[in-house]
């Protein structure tokens, strides 16, 4: 259990704070930035749970939130070679990992076969999935980034990469499981052979 009897410190106010083994880093620090932005989406899911997820998805956006706060306790202890102790840091699982992959392929038997790549919009609810999905996305870069310079449980970014699946094709289900997906037309607005505009100058 997490205990949280003060929500301010002033510890923060120069612009380092503790990371989850207590080692004082910038807040600029990549390993920040990674599970800030876990966080971030985090509350995006909030914000399609509050719009009234229909369905079994309700429960299974909260298990989501839960895993990515599982995500961020991995990441805000960087890994070691050294022997755990008494309470060894929480890590993102394969069984995590493999979980998304089952709601994926659930989820994906049922949408009609793609012809274009989709446009974000069609119902409020697929738009929300579509701007979870976005965000997951810069996070798994950002989680990406800090691998190069530190290690990462490589779960995490699998995870991520996962989600951001999972995120899409349930952008399509709620948008009549693609019936009404908005598809991208390339071109639709180009010129084409108009002529090309004279400035005021010419």
């Amino acid at each position: 259990m997490v205990y949280l009897n003060k929500i301010y410190t002033r510890e923060g106010d120069a612009g380092h704070t503790s990371l989850g083994n207590g080692e004082r880093v910038p807040k600029t620090h990549p390993r920040i930035i990674a599970y800030g932005g876990t966080d971030e989406l985090n509350a995006v899911l909030g914000l399609l749970i509050s719009s009234g997820l229909p369905g079994v998805w309700m429960e299974r956006i909260k298990h989501i939130q839960n895993d990515l706060f599982d995500l961020s306790a991995d990441l805000c202890i960087p890994e070691s070679d050294e022997e755990p102790g008494e309470h060894p840091p929480l890590r993102v699982s394969e069984s995590q990992v493999h979980k998304i992959e089952e709601w994926i392929d659930e989820c994906n038997e049922s949408l009609e076969p793609l012809t274009s790549f989709i446009l974000p919009g069609g119902s409020p609810m697929s738009a929300w999935m579509h701007l979870a999905r976005t965000v997951c996305r810069r996070v798994e870069i950002d989680i990406l980034k800090l691998s190069e310079q530190e290690p990462v449980n490589r779960c995490v970014p699998a995870y991520l990469n996962r989600l951001s699946d999972l995120l899409f094709v349930l952008g399509r289900h709620f948008n009549e499981d693609g019936k009404a997906d908005i598809l991208w037309e390339p071109g639709k607005n180009h010129p084409g052979d108009a002529p090309p505009r004279r400035n005021a100058t010419t």
